[in-house]
């Protein structure tokens, strides 16, 4: 793959940013860490569209809420022939972790991921798609 060279401008904080980012993620050099981002973000853009694909939600809540728990039902019931598995996972009295193993249309798993990471009270939700086709 033929690679072209580009200059970027920064500011400094931000220029802060990749670097930290370059260490964390333990990238050779920041090139490394920019095509990484671009191709993040240029894969995220694509699960907006009608691609067939899998993957998960991650869902960290407080179980004492059980208004949380019967909103996540709910929501689960609705998207059945999307959701091939759940498992929760009890990290302690306050906090559970809810993945949900996902597959279809990038579009409609975008909006169920949206709906179950946007009730109120949960704690954080990530979705992550690949493509299967």
């Amino acid at each position: 793959m033929t690679v072209s060279r580009i200059g970027v401008s920064l500011e400094k904080d931000l220029l802060d940013d990749l670097d930290e980012f370059v260490k964390i993620n333990h990238f050779s050099n920041r090139s490394q860490a920019i095509r990484h981002l671009v191709n993040k973000n240029t894969i995220e853009q694509k699960w907006h569209c009608n691609n067939y694909v899998a993957g998960s939600v991650t869902l960290l809540y407080n179980p004492n809420r059980r208004e949380i728990q019967n909103r996540i039902s709910d929501i689960q019931i609705d998207y059945h022939i999307e959701i091939l598995s759940t498992q929760r996972i009890i990290l302690d009295k306050a906090k559970h972790m809810e993945i949900i193993a996902i597959k279809g249309i990038a579009s409609r798993l975008t909006e169920l991921a949206d709906k179950l990471i946007t009730i109120k009270g949960m704690q954080s939700g990530k979705l992550t798609m690949s493509r299967t086709d």
